[in-house]
């Protein structure tokens, strides 16, 4: 299931995005408007998601997060951009810690 955060997941919120891959989900966040989409099967529908809701291309990227060890990939097709990004792995340092915040706030902490 694809749920689109403004805040903190509650538990029940976390155990629906893990439906899809069990251990891990798969998000894409807004470090602009500070918006986490996460869940479903792919980074892309996330991305699409947060399209649908307003945000620009440019401030969205994408990562996998594990509830159980914390631990964060920051590998996807969202996050390869010519102009931004030359890797699916998120490159920019800063970006990357934006993002790792933004998906501990939202789901780290239930």
């Amino acid at each position: 299931m694809i749920l689109l955060l403004h805040e903190s997941a509650t538990p029940e919120q976390l155990e629906q995005m893990l439906q899809e891959h069990k251990f891990y989900i798969k998000t894409a966040v807004d470090i602009e408007r500070r918006v986490l989409v996460g869940g479903g099967n792919l980074h892309y529908d996330c991305e699409q998601a947060l399209l649908n809701d307003g945000s620009r291309q440019e401030t969205i990227w994408a990562a996998s997060f594990m509830p159980l060890t914390g631990r964060m990939i920051f590998e996807s097709m969202v996050n390869l951009r010519p102009r931004q990004n030359r890797s699916m792995e998120l490159l920019d340092s800063i970006i990357r810690e934006r993002v790792a915040q933004i998906i501990i706030e939202f789901l780290g902490n239930v």
